[in-house]
């Protein structure tokens, strides 16, 4: 609408400013609505309309969904039936409640507090009942107590009641009761401190020291944002922007929730040939999530159009952005690629995101419903970084994966003044941060085995672990180990540590405390990383020469010659475990009796350089 001069004289004839009018120009919809509202209002009481009036009208118009009953509402305000904007916020929402016509009048204003009059003696008992039963805390607290917590018990008890005449009574009633302000009312709050308790504390510290990750988890719905939260309730599908109601709606609605108990009902289509990735577990995620929140089954979609051209109950259909990963391909068409080209093994290779690839490679279904009900629901197309997942990966294995002790790359070490001559057995604790989850044993020998990356014959600054010179303690094994002579073979290499050990509680503390093996099972163990080498592998802009072209060379890396403790022998496939200071690895279908095979599902921390 162009913002002529009669359309601005007549928004401004009703109380608003000039530069709210010519704001409202600018919205060609709100500018017809309101015109059509301040024409019917000035031919039932002139030309001149009062600014309470006008306010009125104004948002009538700004709020209004369903058009058809606007001459209703405006009738009602000129009538002086709503004179509040609490009572047309009543009103609105009645409106919205009741799509089909006629509008039973009497329920209507009784709704809507037509009529009720609330005299300020009622105010004043409402106010005065509230101060009475928080006599105590008013006395206390004073000036710092809560007011709005009177405010809102007076409005609880006069529903209809002005908002500033509650409030103006409140301050005459506690001004009565406490005095004026003194110079400590006015001194500001000190907030409270949580105190944490000491068992947290040591359980937060074991767990830093062990590299694990601690994270709040929340319920799906707590976290779930966006688009979910404008969801309408069961039976009220006609409040949806856009729903089209027909003679029919309201019986076909009252039929549907005798039949669903009220329930909510969604629907997901998975793809026709089951290979679902990770784009899919936020659409299942959300859909039986949310439908789960309130006991709820699923299967609120059909187009409006045809639903009611069939004369058929007609769900609302909500449509939502797809959710994308960086440094992945998730379309079934280029993962088949990738497969006939052999860069990865086949649908569920752990590099994948596939939902199998993701199982394979040891990823928890709660960790997977964390990252999608955090990334929320949006209309946009999402992307994100794969290390948000692989968070909510690590803060539900933190919890749930028990400790074992594996070396990647072994180096033997020999004790050559060890206590017995049989091997001793060592208690280690499944969750060193909570002992309580029990413990599981592990041989201790003359000859153990740690990584090589554990030892340096000559020590950098700031290098904590063993060295000539530098020794080091054993976890769990209550022992520190010194070097006393190392082994090469002719070329030089470091081939074995000859130590001595001497007990713990015996010895100066070490800098350092390392993991080890002894009598352990030889096993492979399989190090996964990006599968890309740019974020966006399927953008020309990034790699001119298609997805095929981007392949990380370093992908996979499998070690044959890991070495593991034998509290994993039992293990069966899908099985998860933190290998101390390691990270987590969950055991692979591919794995034998003869021998075990480990698939690393993420690190202990994040590491910067991959993201």
């Amino acid at each position: 609408m162009a913002a002529g001069p009669d359309a601005l004289s007549l928004f401004t004839a009703i109380g608003l400013s000039e530069p709210k009018a010519r704001e409202t120009l600018k919205n060609e919809a709100l500018s017809a609505l309101l015109r059509e509202a301040v024409t019917q209002a000035q031919g039932i009481l002139g030309p001149t309309v009062d600014k309470a009036t006008g306010t009125l009208l104004y948002n009538v118009a700004s709020r209004l969904k369903d058009q058809k009953r606007l001459r209703f509402l405006v009738g009602c305000i000129t009538s002086k039936k709503i004179v509040t904007d609490l009572q047309l916020s009543a009103a609105l929402e009645y409106v919205r409640s009741h799509p089909l016509d006629p509008i039973d009048t009497a329920d209507f204003e009784h709704e809507c507090g037509v009529g009720v009059v609330v005299t300020p003696e009622q105010i004043e008992e409402a106010v005065e009942a509230a101060i009475n039963k928080h006599r105590a805390e008013l006395l206390s607290e004073r000036y710092r107590f809560n007011m709005g917590l009177l405010m809102g018990e007076a409005r609880g008890r006069l529903r209809w009641a002005d908002g500033k005449s509650i409030k103006n009574e409140v301050d005459l009633q506690v001004l009565h009761l406490l005095g004026p302000k003194t110079e400590t009312d006015l001194e500001k709050k000190a907030k409270a401190g949580k105190a944490k308790p000491a068992e947290a504390e040591k359980q937060q510290k074991a767990a830093e020291e062990n590299g694990e990750v601690t994270l709040e988890t929340k319920s799906l719905m707590e976290q779930l944002r966006g688009e979910a939260l404008k969801f309408h309730k069961p039976g009220e599908n006609y409040k949806t922007e856009g729903y089209v109601i027909t003679p029919h709606t309201m019986a076909l609605m009252k039929q549907h929730l005798e039949i669903t108990g009220g329930q909510v009902r969604t629907r997901f289509p998975p793809e026709p040939n089951g290979i679902l990735h990770i784009g899919h577990a936020k659409a299942i995620n959300f859909n039986f999530g949310y439908a789960k929140c309130g006991g709820r089954g699923g299967w609120r979609s059909s187009y409006f159009w045809l639903c009611n051209a069939l004369g058929v109950y007609c769900p609302v259909q909500w449509e939502y952005g797809r959710l994308n990963l960086l440094y992945t391909v998730v379309s079934k068409r280029k993962i088949i690629r990738l497969v006939e080209a052999g860069a990865v093994r086949d649908w569920d290779d752990p590099r994948l995101f596939t939902l199998t690839a993701l199982r394979r490679r040891g990823f928890p279904p709660e960790a997977i419903n964390n990252f999608c009900a955090r990334v929320g629901v949006t209309v946009a197309q999402t992307t994100m970084e794969p290390h948000l997942l692989e968070a909510c990966v690590r803060e539900v294995l933190n919890e749930r994966a028990p400790r074992a002790m594996a070396v990647l790359e072994p180096l033997r070490v020999t004790i050559t003044n060890f206590p017995t001559q049989k091997a001793l057995e060592v208690l280690v604790p499944n969750f060193p941060a909570d002992e309580t989850k029990g413990f599981h044993k592990v041989p201790f020998q003359a000859i153990i085995y740690i990584e090589q990356s554990d030892f340096r014959e000559v020590m950098d600054k700031g290098y904590k672990r063993l060295a000539p010179g530098q020794p080091v303690g054993l976890r769990h094994a209550g022992y520190v180990i010194a070097v006393q002579n190392v082994v090469k073979d002719a070329g030089g290499q470091v081939m074995e540590l000859e130590v001595t050990c001497t007990k713990s509680d015996a010895a100066e503390k070490p800098k350092a405390f390392i993991h080890w093996v002894s009598e352990p099972l030889v096993c492979e163990v399989r190090l996964y990383e990006r599968l890309f080498l740019h974020k966006n592998p399927e953008d020309p802009a990034e790699v001119p020469a298609g997805f095929l072209s981007d392949l990380n060379p370093d992908s996979l890396r499998v070690i044959d010659g890991a070495l593991a403790d034998r509290s994993v022998c039992s293990a069966k496939p899908l099985d998860k475990f933190q290998f101390e200071r390691l990270g987590y690895f969950s055991v692979d279908p591919d794995s034998t009796e003869g021998k075990m095979v480990f698939n690393r599902t993420v690190t202990l921390k994040e590491d910067p350089g991959k993201v």
